[in-house]
């Protein structure tokens, strides 16, 4: 399937780090969310696992007082990812102008995504890329929601109704062809902003 470029277009095409110079220590999603996130990904996190957080920030939602095998941070900003004590490790960068991860083949149990996927503006590539650097049976978990930055996000998640978006998204797992199983799950909160989730496993 060919997806037409106009999807990935953004009505600010300026520099990203430029956007992103000043850090945001905010939180874009409701508390209730991030509950919910959070409880996902100790459902299918496993403390053994290492762990890629890509396009992270200053919290990467994942369980207090759990001591992972190593977490990876990547991201826009560096006091932002500074401020994030659940990492091990920090990388900054733009994955718009550079969609190769810095990663070896076959190194991470799990890569996650949240509420940050509507910013790729070459998603297929850095899809690709995630397949490549998880391990067999290791899984790409990517959270949504109903905000976003407008003048960054690719027109897609604009014009898109949800479930559309989540159709592409499960697009961007399949067409990698090492990502068959990819199921949609939903978590939304009761009286909170929703939590749409994509979970692909990459095959054995």
């Amino acid at each position: 399937m060919e997806l037409p470029d106009y999807l990935f277009e953004r009505q600010d095409e300026s520099s990203d780090e430029n956007f992103y110079e000043s850090p945001r220590l905010v939180t874009h999603i409701d508390d209730a969310t991030i509950d919910a996130l959070t409880n996902y990904y100790q459902e299918v996190l496993q403390t053994d696992y290492k762990i890629l957080d890509l396009m992270s920030s200053w919290i990467s939602h994942l369980p207090e007082g759990t001591n992972y095998h190593h977490v990876t941070g990547l991201g826009m900003n560096e006091e932002e990812l500074d401020k994030n004590v659940q990492l091990d490790e920090r990388l900054v960068l733009n994955l718009n102008n550079h969609p190769k991860l810095p990663f070896s083949d076959k190194i991470f149990d799990a890569v996650l995504i949240a509420v940050s996927v509507q910013y790729l503006t070459r998603p297929l590539t850095v899809f690709n890329e995630i397949v490549r650097t998880l391990k067999h049976d290791g899984i790409c978990v990517v959270a949504m929601s109903h905000r976003l930055f407008p003048t960054k996000a690719i027109y897609a998640f604009q014009a898109l109704s949800p479930p559309d978006r989540i159709k592409l998204v499960t697009y961007y797992m399949q067409q990698t062809g090492l990502m068959d199983d990819v199921e949609f799950i939903d978590r939304s909160p009761v009286s909170a902003d929703p939590l749409w989730i994509v979970r692909g496993i990459k095959n054995s």
